[in-house]
């Protein structure tokens, strides 16, 4: 269910929304929400083909919500600050100064600790933590224009370990720490900064790399809402952070993952039902 059903569809009629990482996934779900809404979106990414197919989804849905929103998508590595700007300037001409920056661009794989290379840590930091405040830096500018908003996309590593995702962790609990100091330094401007935690979501390239599908079931146990998320459910916490019912919500980590952070919750309440189930055996 994508979020005009539930808000006004110009909501961000005539806003600015810039995603990074916006070709597919996660992002491009968030992307899509924003334009269900009436704003014009810019996503960026490092493959223009992928890019290019993106935005003709964008423009379908910008175009169902009739507000006249328009897309940009333009190609860059947000690990190079020199083009994240020149893509942020491109974006600027073509759909007006930046209201929103979601800042979404990742990477992952699993990998045994022991068994990390150097090159290996360092590219997740420099995708994540590095690529996200270049991209911070280089909208600043914009931001403060507009007295915006920033939305990083982070992970349950950031505060929960995970076994083989010590890369990872390390660099979502530095987006968080990021945003916080962002959310302090730049809240005299007007401008808010958060993040959102997803959850396992269904579909998407990191439950293929990082779940068994024919664990799911188990999975799920866990999972107190007892249900895969989706790419809907950020979009619309997305949406909440960047719109006025949030006017006052900056430096704020919010969890969107169905309780499954609740781990002491969910084991508990997992060994409960099965002793239930003996019990209504006997």
């Amino acid at each position: 269910m994508l979020v005009d059903q539930l808000l006004p569809r110009d909501l961000f009629r005539n806003k600015t929304v810039f995603v990074t990482g916006g070709g597919s996934g996660i992002n491009l779900g968030v992307a899509k929400n924003f334009a269900a809404l009436g704003a014009h979106v810019a996503i960026c990414g490092r493959t223009q083909e992928k890019l290019d197919a993106a935005a003709v989804e964008l423009r379908a849905v910008a175009a169902a919500a009739g507000a006249g929103a328009r897309v940009c998508a333009v190609a860059a590595d947000v690990r190079d600050a020199a083009a994240l700007e020149a893509a942020f300037a491109r974006s600027e001409a073509e759909l007006g100064p930046m209201d929103v920056l979601v800042s979404g661009a990742a990477g992952n794989f699993l990998a045994p600790a022991e068994k990390l290379s150097p090159n290996g840590f360092k590219t997740v930091i420099d995708i994540d933590l590095i690529g996200s405040f270049n991209a911070s830096r280089g909208a600043f500018a914009q931001l403060q224009r507009t007295r915006g908003c920033l939305i990083y996309i982070s992970a349950g590593m950031a505060y929960m370990p995970h076994a083989f995702q010590a890369h990872v962790g390390a660099a979502k609990a530095g987006i968080d720490m990021l945003m916080k100091n962002l959310a302090i330094e730049w809240g005299r401007w007007g401008v808010r900064a958060n993040s959102i935690v997803p959850g396992p979501i269904e579909g998407t390239e990191g439950m293929k790399r990082l779940s068994d599908p024919a664990q799911k079931d188990r999975f799920l146990d866990a999972v107190p809402l007892r249900r895969m998320g989706t790419v809907d459910d950020i979009g619309q916490t997305a949406v909440f952070l960047a719109s006025p019912l949030a006017s006052y919500v900056t430096g704020c980590v919010v969890v969107c993952d169905g309780g499954q952070n609740l781990v002491g919750s969910a084991l508990f309440n997992m060994g409960a039902e099965q002793m239930l189930r003996a019990q209504a055996k006997v």
